[in-house]
Parts: C-alpha cells; structure tokens; sequence
C-alpha cells in the first residue's frame, strides 16, 4: 500500500511517498480503507523523532483516519465492511489502509463528508475529554484555551458553544488570527504577543473571579499566569509542553485556592480508556455533528503527493482549523 514514510528524523525533508506492508487487524480491531486523515501538531514532534508510537502501533505518522470498513478482525460485532467510521488511532493514518480498534470506532454521520470527518478524533475528541470529562466544565463556568485557530483550541470553543452555550470562553490568539477567532463567538480574545501575561485581562474580564477551567498546551511559560489566572477550586488541564516542562509554583496560593493541575495525554492511554471516552463523545457530542451545529474546520485539503506542504502548513502555524490530508 502507498503510504507517508520517513527517511531518519528531522525535518520535512525526511517525508517521503513509498510503499508499506498492509496492516493485518488483531483481536478486536478492523482494517479501515482510509480516504482522509489530518495533519497534528503531534506529527511534527513524531517526524522530529521525540514522540514515538506506543508499543504497538504503527511507526507511519497519523492519529486520526476516515474511510471505510475493509475487513473486520477477529471478536468483531456489530460493524459491517464498506461502513463509513471515522477512529483514533495510535499511527498509521497517512496509508491507504490503518487498523483501528473497533471500540474506537464512530460512524460517519451522513451530513458529513470524510474530509470533515477526518478531522473529528484527534482534536474533538482531544477537547472534549480534557474540558468535560476531566476539567469538569459546566454550563455558566468561565474557560480559558490556549492558541487560537489551532486545531484542538477551535474544537473547544465550537464544543462550548454547542454543548454549554452560556459558557463564557477566553481565548489566547496571534493577532493574525484574533478577527476569525471573534467570528466564532468567543467572548474575550487576548493577543498573547503584547499580552503574555493575560492573567490581568483574565481577573478584569471575571471581576476578579478567574477562570474554571483552563486548557493549556504551552506548558512551562504560561504556568504562572495560567495559575494566577484560575479562580477558585479551578481546573488547570496540560496537554501540551511546547515551552518547556520546568517552571516555579506557588504552593501555598494554589493550597489556599483549592486549585488543581492535570496532566493529560490521550494517544497513549489504555485501549479501554480512549474506548470510554469515545462512547461519551458519541452519545453526548456526536448528534452535535449530524446535525451541522459544529462543522469542523478546514483550512486546506492536501493530495497524499502534496504532504510536505501540509507538514510545513502546521510548522509554520498559518493554519486556522485542520489541515486535511486526502489519501485516495
């Protein structure tokens, strides 16, 4: 099978199109026929070389596929061959063919396209686990999300919108982006190039409440202003340490605050864990989709062929939204 292969690690010079083994599925999985998947931040770590698959999975970059059903695996119930589903998986997306557990599985609603529905695992489904099952976000609560027009921050605030619509949401943005992150309905945009530390617009925005819950992928340098930004009892939920992983703590404040910090990755948890969460979205974030209350996205579909410019899209941080990537 044709699939994204990398020669050594670095830049986007190591991607190149050659030819793969086509994956076999084990006990409890499926073999998908991938038609689109998307380009993650993640990605660009793995091609660096300091983000390795768990053991396991495929060493072929890609987190998320869309496409149809090939061939069923093993133990496998209540799926057909040639049914459109959209899944998580752990690598191998950027090939004509990906295996995926079948407990990851969601099906294409029929309103969506593959090139949308591509778009739905990684980063939805990123935020959604991290702002609701595990910040614990309510409806009327204040939310902070880090990195405006990036792909998980604008799934956060379409999944606020959509599911807790009373919601107040703040957003950190790059003055290119700040107008299209207006558009979406955010209530306060703080451009975090003259403003690093929002913290002050935070405390005037909330009259001095702060924030519930806090979706943070920055890591070590907003750790301070994320913390004197948190009100009390609040939520600090890390995904990401593009800054760095060493920064000072105020105990005491954060002991006086009841306030909480929560580490969270996904592509390396249990396959029973991602298969609970992947039931919640389902029931709870999914009808959202079919009925085109959240329409993903998309800054640009690449080819297969074109998969240096889409990596270099994402390095260069010109996107808003996802960047897809059409396999066949």
């Amino acid at each position: 099978m044709k699939a994204v292969l990398m020669d050594g690690f670095g830049g986007v010079e190591v991607l190149k199109l050659g030819e793969a083994e086509k994956p076999v599925p084990a006990e409890g999985q499926v073999l998908v026929k991938v038609i689109a998947t998307t380009i993650n931040r993640p990605d660009l770590v793995q091609r660096e070389g300091k983000y390795p698959p768990p053991p396991g999975d495929s060493e072929i970059l890609g987190l998320e596929v869309a496409g149809t059903i090939e061939e069923l695996g093993p133990g496998v119930e209540g799926w057909q061959v040639g049914q459109r589903v959209m899944s998580l998986v752990g690598g191998g997306a950027c090939a004509e063919y990906a295996v995926a557990y079948a407990s990851h599985l969601m099906p294409i609603p029929e309103s969506m396209s593959f090139e949308e529905a591509a778009c739905v695992c990684e980063s939805y489904i990123t935020a959604f686990s991290n702002l609701f099952m595990i910040g614990g976000l309510k409806d009327k609560n204040t939310v902070i999300i880090h990195g405006g027009g990036g792909g998980v921050n604008m799934a956060g605030v379409q999944l606020c919108k959509a599911l807790v619509p009373e919601t107040k949401i703040i957003v950190t943005s790059h003055p290119s982006k700040i107008e299209r992150v207006k558009a979406m309905g955010v209530d306060l945009v703080v451009d975090f190039t003259t403003t690093p530390d929002f913290s002050e617009a935070v405390k005037e925005f909330t009259n001095k409440k702060g924030a519930d819950v806090i979706l943070d992928h920055v890591g070590a340098k907003y750790l301070a202003p994320n913390m004197a930004s948190l009100g009390y009892a609040g939520r600090l939920v890390i995904i990401g340490i593009i800054s760095g992983i060493k920064a000072e703590l105020n105990l005491a404040l954060m002991m006086v605050k009841r306030q909480q910090i929560i580490g969270s990755v996904l592509r390396s948890r249990p396959v029973k864990d991602k298969a609970a969460i992947v039931a919640e979205f389902t029931k709870t974030a999914l009808p959202k989709f079919a009925d085109r209350t959240i329409v993903p996205i998309i800054e640009k579909v690449f080819s297969i062929d074109e998969v240096v410019e889409a990596h270099r899209m994402m390095e260069e941080d010109k996107h808003f939204g996802k960047i897809v990537l059409k396999i066949q």
